[in-house]
């Protein structure tokens, strides 16, 4: 284990950082609990416009400039859910542009993994990632197409998949179907999930005061429980990527060219 790391694979800074926000949070909704129903309610009134241009921008982001790694775009795909709840926001039309913005978002990422992949892979952001990145490759030398659709729902595979999928040099059309068929469903799925949540916590605050904050303290404590759930499994890929013995360059320049002769031998097969 990592010099950095502490219990359960989390770093320290990390442990700290959830022992102090999720209490803090969780204390501020019980105490605040007026105040905290006023805020959720400016939220719900948000300016529509504004609604939409934000979440497409981070959606459309998170693979395109790997700005998935700062900020999960389910995250504002939800939030966008909560908002059209209320019903300022159209929900078809909001599912729609991320669904636009998840396909033209990954594609740009594609193109740009097709054109600069290997340079990509030795910046900074992702020098501590190699095991995932390996990981990503081997899916994609195993699954194909089908790498690319079941990437869409994990957040580190969704931020780099379609540059492993450039880089490998999959024909474009092949992944513009698993690409599109992976945005439509993570992109109407996560929309509806937000608005769901949004209409339950209406519903709860109109009959029982209480049970809307319950809720939102349940939203607190699982959005804490994927942050760790997520860390830990990204560790276990990293401790068990570094524990192999073999140069993280030449193991991800393996998996890369092993993953080009795959697709390129798939391709062959269909043609």
């Amino acid at each position: 284990m990592s010099e950095k790391t502490t219990y359960a694979g989390l770093r320290t800074k990390e442990w700290v950082g959830l022992l102090i926000v999720v209490p803090a949070l969780l204390a501020l909704i019980f105490l605040s609990k007026p105040y905290v129903s006023d805020i959720l309610d400016r939220i719900l009134h948000l300016n529509p416009t504004m609604v939409y241009i934000v979440v497409f921008a981070l959606v459309f982001a998170e693979a395109a400039i790997f700005f998935g790694f700062i900020f999960p775009g389910e995250t504002a795909v939800i939030l966008g859910g909560v908002v059209a709840s209320g019903g300022h926001v159209n929900i078809v039309l909001l599912a729609a542009l991320v669904v636009i913005a998840a396909i033209t978002g990954d594609s740009v990422g594609y193109f740009v993994g097709e054109r600069y992949g290997e340079r990509i892979l030795s910046i900074k952001l992702l020098a501590h990632r190699r095991g995932g990145i390996d990981a990503g490759l081997v899916l994609l030398r195993k699954r194909g197409a089908l790498a690319v659709f079941i990437g869409r729902f994990t957040a580190f595979l969704r931020a780099v998949m379609p540059g492993l999928a450039g880089l490998s040099k999959m024909h474009y059309r092949t992944f513009l179907k698993a690409n599109a068929a992976g945005g439509l469903v993570w992109g109407v799925g996560f929309t509806m999930i937000g608005y769901l949540l949004g209409g339950a916590y209406k519903k709860a605050e109109k009959y029982a005061g209480w049970a809307s904050t319950t809720i939102l303290i349940i939203i607190v404590i699982l959005a804490a429980g994927l942050f760790i759930r997520s860390k830990i499994k990204e560790r276990k890929i990293e401790a068990s990527f570094e524990s192999s013995g073999e140069s993280g360059a030449e193991r991800i320049s393996e998996e890369i060219a092993a993953a080009q002769k795959a697709i390129e031998d798939k391709q062959k097969e269909r043609d």
